[in-house]
């Protein structure tokens, strides 16, 4: 049973995790030789405050 794990920033449309979902799924089955329905994607939507990079907060470092 594949797990996927996504973690970026909120702010992706359904219509884009619903893309990400099918990709994944198709290309993690192919490449592990096993069903489609045994594959799990999850995501982690993170605020930019919650997240750092460099030393600083992602919210600070690319503010909207």
């Amino acid at each position: 049973m594949p797990v996927i794990r996504v973690e970026m920033w909120e702010g992706r449309s359904i219509e884009q995790k619903r893309e990400l979902v099918d990709v994944l799924t198709r290309e993690m089955a192919r490449i592990s030789a096993c069903e489609t329905d045994s594959v799990y994607v999850i995501f982690d939507d993170i605020k930019k405050e919650n997240w750092g990079a460099g030393g600083e907060l992602c919210s600070d470092k690319y503010p909207d």
